[in-house]
């Protein structure tokens, strides 16, 4: 597909340069030109007021071909012999999908010793569940993991399927979308169907996090997401539901596997994980170094919960990434979320802005992060943690 502008329709009213949001439009010898930057978003065609722009050889969907293609398919993340909790999270979201569609919603997972895990899968709403179990797939290797998805998508032609935006999710699961000649949207904060289109609407943030963007895959079929934990609530758990266990095999002779694990270390984490976590503490660039974070330690472990942390403080080295939240770290939705020092940055709220209380403490009275704040203290945080830290361990 390319861009034609007919020169002769043109008018050179220059509208679609301001149009273009990535200046792919340039003026030359009295005519427009397209530089290497344009992507075919149709955003010229929009906005210029003479129709003299259009995008050549669009691609002719045959729709008939999609109707083999039916169901929603979920890859079932397994961390340290367990599905991680945003594999819930997608099955409460693909429960409403498949029923939206009339269709099944499956669950595929790799890994070994899994069977029991499979079964309370069935219980949070999975019609079947594709278990591979073998020790190959007991630790996570791209190579590995992304022919065994490859090849059941080809088997089973699913019409949706949704991963987690984790560090696993987002490693392997665009190689899978690559193999299969169709359309990825990352970080997805909401999903829906439209019946006119027969597509899904994949929406993200974008541009920082200042706009949010609706993506459609109308070209190819499965339509592929990975989406953002803590963003959906996860599925009711019914021991009454019914579906199947249905075990798969793969021929590992046939993977070519360019590494091996020699061995998995985990992060030492002096709380509980963020993800999980009902109470988080978080500091800024406003706590002013590494031994800032000692009084927020302090409070999370007085309160049970775990640090969290914006991204000006990681990338200040004053905190390990783990602890980061925010739109490049990690999505959460604690019971009680304290930022501290934290001016609330667009790219942070979209990382915590969910949370059903949230706590600022900033010296600057104007700091965004109070316009999301359920309370705002407006103050030192040297001076008012200590204090919360003698309250709650004095019982309050």
């Amino acid at each position: 597909m390319s861009l034609r502008i007919d020169k002769e329709q043109c008018t050179l009213c220059e509208a679609c340069l301001s149009g273009c949001p990535f200046n792919a439009l340039e003026v030359k010898d009295d005519a427009i030109y397209v530089n290497e930057s344009c992507t075919l978003c149709g955003a010229c065609i929009d906005s210029c007021p003479v129709e003299a722009i259009e995008i050549e050889g669009e691609r002719e969907v045959d729709v008939s071909s999609f109707a083999d293609y039916k169901g929603v398919l979920i890859f079932g993340e397994v961390r340290k012999g367990k599905v991680s909790g945003v594999v819930h999270e997608l099955l409460g979201e693909g429960r409403k999908l498949a029923d939206e569609l009339g269709e099944n919603l499956s669950v595929v997972l790799l890994g070994h010793g899994l069977e029991d895990q499979a079964k309370t899968l069935v219980h949070s709403g999975a019609d079947k569940v594709y278990l591979y179990d073998d020790p190959l797939l007991e630790n996570f290797l791209d190579d590995t993991y992304t022919e065994v998805l490859t090849n059941l998508i080809l088997e089973v032609k699913p019409s949706i399927v949704l991963c987690g935006a984790t560090a696993i999710g987002r490693s392997f699961f665009p190689i899978v979308a690559g193999k299969l000649n169709t359309g990825l949207t990352a970080d997805c904060t909401e999903l829906k169907i439209d019946h006119e289109e027969n597509c899904l609407h994949q929406t993200r943030p974008a541009f920082g996090g200042n706009i949010m963007a609706t993506i459609v895959c109308p070209y190819t079929r499965p339509q592929m997401a990975t989406v953002r934990a803590k963003v959906f609530k996860p599925a009711t758990v019914d021991v009454h539901h019914k579906g199947e266990v249905i075990k798969k095999t793969f021929d590992s002779s046939k993977i070519k596997q360019r590494c091996t694990v020699k061995e998995v270390v985990e992060a030492i984490e002096e709380t509980i994980n963020i993800a999980d976590a009902d109470i988080i503490v978080a500091g800024g660039r406003g706590v002013g170094g590494p031994e800032g974070f000692k009084l927020i330690e302090e409070l999370a472990l007085a309160l049970g919960g775990a640090v969290g942390a914006s991204r000006a403080a990681v990338d200040s080295d004053w905190i390990p990434y783990s602890h980061q939240v925010g739109q490049t770290g990690k999505t959460v939705c604690p019971k009680l979320y304290i930022a501290c020092g934290i001016s609330g940055a667009i790219q942070h709220l979209a990382g915590m802005q969910s949370s059903d209380v949230i706590v600022a403490i900033n010296r600057d009275a104007d700091a965004p992060i109070f316009d999301v704040a359920t309370y705002a203290i407006v103050g030192d945080f040297n001076e008012i943690l200590p204090l919360l830290i003698k309250k709650i361990k004095a019982g309050l």
